[in-house]
């Protein structure tokens, strides 16, 4: 077929929201000509649900976009009204930042940013149609009829995608606040033979600020110790005066208007139909899950510095406008409170996400690739780390260079692609720290030292942050041998030092290093003994030091867990195997083999309802192919 196109790109990427935005800086930065299309540029990095970026596992994967290049960290920092690290009284692999944001200035922000960025155009259009030829996408078909040729598209529709909202019995065609919604798209990736399933989220109600009694509230105030998600911003710059969060909770009379009213209640009519998220549920839902519970927690967080708007987080709901206003009103603090907009739910397609290679193109048609919410994700977080790996790929495809897999063990961001793509999703995914077995190496404070080479590789870490990064590396390094190479002797004169500061003495001589292993030695401790480094470093640096040389055991037995499956993650299956010729193996095995058709043993190994004796099988019968091929 032969197409009349108006205009020609290397990357046409759909959809400006969070995963959007990091997939089209990406291939503008990695030097391809991109059209980022949007329904509405003034919805650009959006956020329609909660006014805030980062948390458990989601702020670390903050600092592995920022580590890798990527956009979100930078922009966050420079919108922020509070910042808070959240689980500083638990071990290191837990610990996240969480920042609220100014949710217009964060759009705002991001949308300079992407006017500026060169060989990047940005577009309000609708797409209806992506283009494709012989498996091969070619380009996109608007809703204006215009054609527009692409050699790679990123499709990061969001919740628009068929979008429905959902309001008491009310229910109508929307994207999120009230947006257009994509429906002629969502029909297109059906008739190109990909498997699309549905799924529901929801926002709660926001409040005005002047009408709430914070009086009789608790106070959540942010951290006055300088923190930042980008490894590029300066503590000298952090942000003084910021603005407190307040908790109140749910009660009796909350719990009773919501049984009352179940029966209107669009998730329990059966006027929803699609699946929700399991760990932000609407607070019927939680009603009903857990009755034995006497009170929820609601958090009160503020919208920006220049509105009165509040978001209730914790009363996510669907419930009809009279009972929403009912339930709002019961809460202690917001008896008087003006409910400024609704909640409401929104149903939407997904791609299924078993239908993607780890690079987040599909398997079915070359150059198409998808990330975000349309994957089957939940939050800005998943969805910009997504967005700014397919962009990197779709980049890398363009160009002809080797394509980018992050493992399990390199990012919560692998972990999360390699979760989707091997295992799928029945609901809206969301990132844990207990889905990661490396978390130990997956840290906040270790984002740079993972992954700042890879993104120098693709090309998207500029020389400042290169510079800044082999500074900080080599000042580790330089301070790591250097504790390693002193050593204290139990002498008495050291001894005496040592007793004095409250510490057990010195019976064996040891490196400056194994003294810091001790649970009460700190850095401080240590180079009061040793000596200072020979330059000045950082409150950051040292708190990575003391974690890598505290958990330096722990650390070894995970990566010495990750070597191991590194061997099985090099042993590629071939794309054209024939998977009924296997004998021996269950089928229900078999049958999630040719559904997902893993791309290597480790991959395989990690599909659900595969077992380790279908693995070896499968990993015998490969052997025995390659002995026949070589045989040949």
């Amino acid at each position: 077929m032969t197409h009349d196109f108006t205009e020609s790109y290397d990357v046409i990427v759909i959809g400006a929201g969070h995963a959007g935005v990091e997939a089209s800086l990406a291939t503008s930065r990695m030097g391809c000509k991109t059209l980022l299309a949007t329904i509405n540029l003034d919805m650009l990095a959006f956020m329609p649900c909660n006014p805030s970026i980062g948390g458990s596992a989601k702020g670390i994967v903050v600092r592995e976009i920022d580590a890798l290049g990527g956009q979100m960290g930078r922009n966050i920092d420079k919108t922020y009204i509070q910042m808070k690290m959240l689980n500083t009284g638990k071990g290191p692999a837990v610990r996240a930042l969480r920042a609220q944001a100014d949710k217009a200035l964060y759009s705002q922000e991001m949308k300079k940013t992407v006017e500026k960025q060169e060989n990047l155009t940005l577009r309000q259009t609708m797409i209806d149609d992506i283009l494709v030829e012989d498996g091969q996408v070619v380009g996109v078909l608007t809703a204006t009829g215009q054609k527009y040729a692409a050699k790679a598209v990123v499709v990061t529709t969001g919740t628009a995608l068929r979008g429905e909202i959902i309001l008491g019995d009310l229910k109508y065609s929307s994207g999120p606040n009230n947006s257009l919604a994509s429906v002629t798209l969502a029909d297109n990736l059906k008739k190109l033979g990909l498997e699309i399933g549905r799924f529901k989220t929801g926002t709660p109600p926001r409040v005005k600020a002047s009408s709430i009694d914070y009086s009789v509230t608790e106070i959540q105030p942010g951290d006055e110790k300088p923190n930042h998600f980008s490894f590029l911003s300066k503590d000298e710059d952090y942000l003084q005066e910021q603005i407190p969060c307040w908790l109140t909770y749910t009660n009796q009379t909350s719990h009773d208007i919501i049984n009352k009213n179940l029966h209107r209640a669009p998730m329990f009519s059966g006027i929803v139909k699609g699946v929700g998220p399991r760990y932000c549920p609407s607070i019927e839902d939680k009603i009903v899950r857990f009755a034995d519970k006497e009170r929820h927690q609601l958090f009160l967080e503020p919208e920006g510095r220049d509105t009165e708007e509040v978001y209730v987080q914790g009363l996510s709901t669907s419930l009809p406008e009279d009972v929403q206003k009912d339930l709002v009103h019961s809460i202690k603090g917001l008896e008087k409170a003006e409910m400024m907009r609704t909640g409401y739910a929104i149903e939407y397609d997904i791609v299924l996400p078993h239908q993607l290679r780890a690079t987040l193109e599909t398997k079915l048609i070359s150059g198409l690739f998808t990330a975000g919410q349309t994957n089957g994700t939940s939050g800005y977080e998943e969805a910009a780390g997504q967005g700014l790996v397919a962009g990197i790929n779709a980049a890398l495809k363009v160009q002809g260079k080797p394509e980018l897999i992050l493992k399990r063990s390199d990012a919560y961001i692998g972990v999360m692609i390699d979760d989707l793509v091997t295992k799928g999703t029945l609901e809206p995914y969301r990132l844990l720290t207990s889905r990661a077995e490396y978390r130990l190496i997956l840290r906040h404070d270790n984002a740079d030292m993972r992954l700042t080479e890879i993104g120098r590789t693709v090309g998207l870490v500029d020389d400042e942050r290169w510079d800044t990064f082999q500074i900080k590396k080599n000042q580790f390094d330089n301070e790591l041998k250097r504790l390693d190479s002193l050593k204290l002797k139990p002498i008495k004169e050291t001894n005496e030092k040592v007793q004095a500061l409250g510490f057990k003495p010195l019976t064996d001589a040891m490196t400056a290093k194994e003294f810091m292993r001790r649970p009460e030695i700190n850095y401080e401790a240590a180079v009061a003994f040793v000596g200072p480094a020979a330059e000045d470093l950082d409150a950051k640096l040292i708190e990575l030091l003391e974690t890598e040389i505290k958990y330096e055991g722990y650390i070894k037995k995970a990566q010495d867990q990750v070597a191991k499956m590194k061997r099985m993650e090099e042993k590629r299956i071939p794309a054209n195997i024939d998977w009924d010729a296997i004998d021996s193996i269950a089928t229900e095995a078999r049958q999630k083999f040719k559904k997902i058709n893993p791309e290597t043993i480790g991959q395989a190994s990690r599909i659900s309802g595969v077992n380790p004796a279908d693995v070896s099988i499968l990993m015998v019968y490969l052997e025995g192919n390659n002995k026949a091929r070589r045989k040949l």
